[in-house]
């Protein structure tokens, strides 16, 4: 019998696979941007506006993080994000489910990412000076 996570990991890997073709089948002179990434890599999980009500959500538990909700995403660092995006959610000790896109973004688009998703977060977040 498969387990229920299982079969989870295999359909978010399925649809992180059918994103990343998508994405790939464009021309190299138009690399998405963050946003364009965010919704390709982000929103299946974390859903359009990163509140973590993406059409996989719902088979998922724990269910995907509230990208908007600033008392906790503001006390996360951008090299914890960055860690996360990069090496899946596991590398900071959270949920094993999330993948990590370090294989199919760079270090700068990753940044990117961090960036665009700290502009979802309410309040919004202050870097420590």
């Amino acid at each position: 019998m498969v387990r229920k996570a299982t079969v989870q990991v295999m359909v978010l890997t399925a649809l992180v696979v059918s994103s990343t073709w998508a994405w790939a089948a464009g021309s190299a002179d138009t690399a998405p941007k963050a946003p364009e990434k965010f919704a390709t890599f982000c929103v299946p999980c974390h859903g359009p506006a990163g509140k973590g009500d993406g059409m996989a959500a719902a088979s998922l538990n724990p269910t995907p993080r509230n990208l908007t909700d600033g008392s906790y995403m503001n006390t996360r660092t951008d090299a914890q994000l960055m860690n996360v995006i990069k090496n899946g959610s596991a590398a900071e000790k959270l949920s094993p489910l999330m993948t990590g896109y370090g294989s199919m973004l760079n270090d700068q688009e990753i940044r990117e990412v961090v960036a665009f998703i700290r502009l979802l977060a309410v309040p919004k977040y202050q870097p420590k000076k």
